[in-house]
């Protein structure tokens, strides 16, 4: 049986210093603001191992609840199959698909855009992003929105 999740609400004053740069690391990686997790960590100061260790465990208040929904653009090349392989990968997750949009692929790139409910989701949207981002054809992988 799974452990009960408990979250408590704390002032930022409060918190170490590890635990504001792994947000700051998180918020440059979903704004596009980094590219890569060895970039964000670099720009903050922060280790990548502090940075895994503390990832899942320091959420902004928005994202503790259960049930949010994540919108991902994700540009791909036109390959074939290419958006059976990104459904495989999110499917893998247990995260709820809501919508899919492709639009007309213009210079053999097109954009997609997946909304997701992560209510029942295992992981985090971050590693559904990295895992994204390795599939071949797959150029970049970014959060749209969050509810």
């Amino acid at each position: 049986m799974p452990e009960q999740v408990e979250y408590y609400l704390v002032d930022k004053k409060v918190l170490p210093e590890v635990f504001i740069k792994v947000m700051e690391v998180k918020q440059r990686l979903n704004t596009g603001e980094s590219s890569s997790v060895n970039e964000a960590v670099r720009k903050t100061g922060l280790s990548r191992s502090a940075y895994y260790k503390y990832k899942d465990s320091v959420l902004p208040f928005f994202e503790a609840t259960n049930g949010k929904k994540v919108t991902l653009l994700i540009t791909v090349e036109n390959f074939q199959g290419i958006l059976s392989s990104i459904i495989n990968v999110i499917s893998a997750t247990k995260a709820s698909i809501l919508t899919i949009n492709q639009n007309i692929p213009i210079n053999g790139l097109a954009d997609i855009s997946i909304s997701l409910d992560t209510a029942s989701m295992f992981g985090s949207v971050e590693d559904i992003m990295n895992d994204i981002n390795r599939i071949a054809g797959v150029r970049n992988c970014t959060v749209l929105s969050r509810e």
